[in-house]
């Protein structure tokens, strides 16, 4: 990739609803079939449509969103066209490279927007989220065709039994790539850090795959962050991405994951940078020193040099104390990220002098935009 070129590190595809039936084993969809339901005008539901500005995804008799309200669903529509045509965009690999070229960026990570709530729903059997997962891969492939060198997949996994995931794994490398995402929330039960995980960390770190977690709010899980307290989605969404981020970085630290893959590469996407200091200042200067003897197993450096050595994160244009992250985590290990086309960032955009938008320098803005990116993807 030219030095010059900005590449996307948290872009996401829109799934059109015919890719489950097109793509998916027969008999895992018919026994949870995909479908697109409605709100009919007096806010009941769900009855069939093809689409509609409330629509809503179910598996089965099952909403794939836990708590997507009606409410909810009309207010998805205050964004108004300008959403509709960036939705539109990202429903196939022609469309989204037009919308790259549209916004500056030459290359992008291409991130699901539906298939992590499928995979990793709670209603669901263990070889139905695989089927599914291996379903939106091979689809995935298809719309990463269009132009193989500007659409860089992130292959997904189900989590729903972990001695499957290894060979997940080898079905993804099969195809040539080296990129995956994982949702980092506690799925079936089961943390990132929980023992029946170890084959598959140490299947990335010897592969050289990058393992992007990547959040969101509405999982159908039990133990999410904010779940337990908060119903709204304005509750919801601001516990959900920095959160369940953090958590995740600190239980592959504590559960000694980090210790032993010195090599694994993790990215830390769509939660922002700026709690960075304070969280690795605590975990240092708090944690970390008050009980050696309970964590000398797992835990043999300090926490922020663990960080420094695995994570890449992506910043939230315009946010604060990013010289601070900088001087913790050093400038090589940010990234940038649009989350094109969700509605939580149509508001952010390259539009105009990027340094002063990133409040960084000339010099840190670029790094950013060009260069990281092709160490933690593998391109």
């Amino acid at each position: 990739m030219n030095e010059n070129t900005i590449h996307d590190c948290d872009r996401h595809l829109i799934e059109p609803k015919e890719i489950w039936e097109n793509h998916v084993e027969s008999k895992y969809f018919n026994r949870f079939p995909v479908t697109l339901r409605s709100c009919d005008k007096k806010g009941n539901r769900p009855f069939y449509r093809n689409s509609s500005n409330t629509s809503e995804y179910f598996i089965a008799d099952e909403p794939i969103f836990f708590n997507w309200t009606n409410a909810l669903q009309s207010g998805a529509s205050d964004h108004g066209s300008e959403l509709t045509k960036k939705l539109e965009q990202a429903t196939s690999g022609q469309s989204q490279i037009q919308s790259m070229d549209d916004s500056g960026i030459y290359s992008a990570s291409i991130f699901p927007t539906f298939t992590g709530y499928i995979v990793n729903h709670s209603a669901i059997d263990s070889e139905t989220s695989i089927a599914y997962a291996q379903g939106y891969n091979n689809w995935l492939e298809d719309y990463c065709n269009a132009d193989k060198n500007r659409l860089i997949p992130a292959a997904v996994i189900s989590r729903h039994d972990p001695s499957t995931m290894v060979n997940q794994l080898e079905t993804i490398l099969e195809k040539g790539w080296r990129n995956i995402t994982l949702r980092p929330e506690p799925i079936q039960g089961l943390t990132l850090g929980d023992p029946s995980y170890e084959r598959f960390w140490q299947c990335c770190a010897e592969h050289n795959i990058s393992v992007s977690l990547h959040g969101g709010t509405h999982l159908d899980q039990p133990d999410v962050a904010g779940k337990q307290r908060f119903n709204t989605r304005f509750a919801m969404h601001a516990c959900s991405h920095p959160m369940e981020i953090q958590m995740a970085f600190l239980t592959l630290l504590d559960s000694g994951v980090l210790e032993r893959n010195p090599t694994l590469k993790i990215g830390l996407l769509e939660a922002g940078a700026s709690w960075i200091p304070s969280w690795l200042w605590r975990l240092d200067n708090i944690c970390y020193p008050e009980f050696p003897s309970l964590i000398k197993d797992n835990i043999k450096m300090l926490p922020s040099e663990y960080f420094k050595r695995h994570c890449w994160v992506t910043l939230e244009i315009g946010e604060p104390c990013l010289k601070n992250v900088i001087d913790t985590i050093g400038i090589n290990k940010i990234l940038y990220g649009s989350d094109f086309p969700h509605p939580d960032h149509i508001q952010f955009n390259l539009n105009g002098n990027l340094h002063e938008k990133f409040l960084l320098n000339k010099h840190d803005t670029n790094v950013i935009l060009t260069r990281n990116s092709t160490d933690f993807f593998n391109f």
